[in-house]
């Protein structure tokens, strides 16, 4: 098999670490990355703040073999005051990163609300106002070195097909693509990736059982239910196109990590060898078997 780990990180929301409360249990820091690299990965996302202790951060992901690649921030972006009550969190976010050796802020542009619940649609002075939230946090993390990729995502107000074009218009920022998240507002995740081109900056790969995502989008189920429902599968058991996605960003040189990313909802703490750790390393092993035959190269190795 092909060595993607090159190229490829895991996520703590794999896990079901997530910065949600009440999302479900949350395990310990060690033992998710301790499965992160028994199943071979070499790098992570940062996961919610206090998943990683803040004195040792450093000293726990080299004990683990691991690299930090990007973080994630959910922030409301569209609205001038709110940005700068948030803004030192924001700036916190990013030293923390930078510090850790990433070179990706991942950000979703909140509703405000707690959680993923929420459905607001911008306006033309709101998608100005998120056009200049986005500068104001490119030019904070250009300073320490890093790129910004918006992440559309379920509950906040970039989540559509439609919303991720206007995001493309109003703004220059680089693009997350969550082949998830893409199809649960009901787009196409290889046409946003054929649109975006060299914007996509970032890349979440996560399947997805089209008929959940279809009670989600509809407002028939709630999306935390819906992820304890099974809502996202490991890679190659749902709907969504993963190898078109992979061509077409191979295809458009894409250079950045692929983060597998299957978010869960734990109830309890898993045993050692069930759940997260079965569906991450079911994921690698499709994503192995995707590479040889997508023909993507693993000798180049992403940025950062």
């Amino acid at each position: 098999m092909n060595d993607v780990t090159a190229r490829v990180a895991g996520a703590p929301i794999t896990w079901g670490v997530c910065e949600v409360p009440g999302w479900g249990h949350q395990m310990a820091a060690d033992r998710v990355l301790a499965e992160m690299r028994s199943i071979g990965l070499r790098a992570t996302e940062l996961g919610p703040e206090g998943f990683l202790p803040e004195d040792s951060a450093a000293s726990l992901l080299a004990a683990h073999g691991l690299q930090l690649v990007a973080g994630f921030v959910a922030v409301v972006l569209q609205d001038d005051e709110q940005l700068d009550q948030d803004f030192p969190a924001i700036a916190a976010s990013i030293d923390t990163i930078a510090s850790l050796g990433g070179s990706v802020l991942v950000v979703a542009a909140s509703t405000g609300r707690e959680g993923y619940e929420g459905d607001d649609r911008l306006d033309t002075a709101g998608w100005a106002a998120l056009a200049r939230g986005l500068d104001r946090v490119e030019a904070a993390a250009r300073e320490r070195g890093l790129r910004v990729a918006v992440h559309p995502h379920h509950g906040t107000v970039v989540e559509r097909q439609e919303d991720v074009d206007r995001l493309l218009e109003v703004s220059m920022v680089g693009l997350c693509l969550d082949t998830g998240h893409v199809v649960v507002g009901g787009g196409d995740p290889v046409a946003i990736a054929a649109a975006a081109g060299s914007r996509v900056l970032h890349v979440h790969l996560k399947d997805v059982d089209a008929a959940t995502a279809e009670r989600v989008e509809h407002g028939d189920l709630g999306y935390h239910d819906a992820v304890r429902e099974g809502l996202y599968r490991p890679l190659g058991d749902g709907d969504v196109d993963v190898l078109g996605v992979l061509r077409r960003l191979e295809e458009s040189r894409y250079d950045g990590w692929y983060v597998l990313e299957h978010d869960a909802v734990l109830d309890r703490e898993p045993d050692a060898e069930s759940g997260p750790l079965q569906d991450a390393r079911r994921s690698l092993a499709f994503l192995e078997r995707a590479w040889e035959e997508v023909g993507a190269p693993t000798e180049r190795t992403a940025h950062g």
